[in-house]
């Protein structure tokens, strides 16, 4: 029997030219984010179609989620905050179509995700204040002596932002995976072995993927929304410096 390795599901190789299975699930997602967007725009109504409803919540809680954590001064960020939800969500919710590929189990997206955040944020923070960004790593109130202590701890944790986003969002989305791909192997092993007692214990597996795929599908949606809070949280700290 041939062995199949739960990871193998996360290989990258080239599908024709240039073009990876990573890069096609990219464009696929992007396809699917504009066919998604332009239905539910393109014929837009006091009373909403469901494709409209859909839309019209999403940009709700996207906005509602801005205000909320950034303020006014975050409403002009709107459309970098809603593509970034919208990107992880599908590319999220795609790697749970069976034989496809879950982009952002790989750490090189969800870093350069990360990367350019970070880069992104801290652009911004020098652009409103200058200098003055500084002060964002010295603690009020500290005493001077452990200042410089200090400054090299919050400086620290400020650069592990970058590295904290990407492995959040791909460690979930990876172990997930593994464990579905592990238990669905273990419950065809025992559906195609002889007898009775060992295909009818297959049942137990069989409800684990069950209930672990739902698991998934709700794990997708909340990485993608733990990513854009932080984001927010981050272009808060930014704009406001605390």
């Amino acid at each position: 029997m041939t062995y199949i390795s739960p990871l193998e599901q996360f290989e990258i190789y080239y599908i024709f030219g240039p073009i990876t299975n990573s890069g096609l699930f990219i464009l696929l997602a992007f396809t699917l984010i504009y066919h998604f967007l332009y239905f539910g725009t393109k014929k837009g109504t006091i009373i909403p179609n469901r494709w409209q409803s859909v839309v019209e919540l999403l940009y709700l809680a996207l906005l509602n989620l801005i205000k909320e954590n950034i303020g006014a001064k975050g409403i002009k960020y709107f459309p970098f905050i809603f593509i970034i939800f919208i990107f992880i969500l599908f590319t999220n919710l795609l790697g749970m179509i069976p034989y496809s590929f879950t982009v952002t189990s790989h750490i090189i997206v969800t870093f350069t995700l990360s990367l350019s955040i970070f880069i992104g944020v801290t652009l911004i923070g020098f652009n409103i204040h200058g200098l003055h960004f500084f002060s964002f790593f010295v603690p009020q109130g500290a005493p001077k002596p452990l200042l410089p202590l200090l400054v090299v701890i919050e400086l620290i944790s400020y650069t592990a932002r970058a590295f904290s986003l990407a492995i959040r969002l791909f460690a979930n989305m990876m172990s997930g995976h593994t464990l579905l791909k592990i238990i669905a192997s273990f419950g065809w092993t025992l559906m195609t072995m002889g007898g009775f007692a060992l295909p009818l214990l297959s049942i137990i597996p069989i409800a684990l993927i069950l209930a672990i795929t739902g698991l998934e599908i709700g794990i997708a949606f909340l990485q993608a929304y733990v990513f854009t809070i932080l984001t927010c949280i981050y272009l808060n700290d930014a704009i406001h410096l605390h």
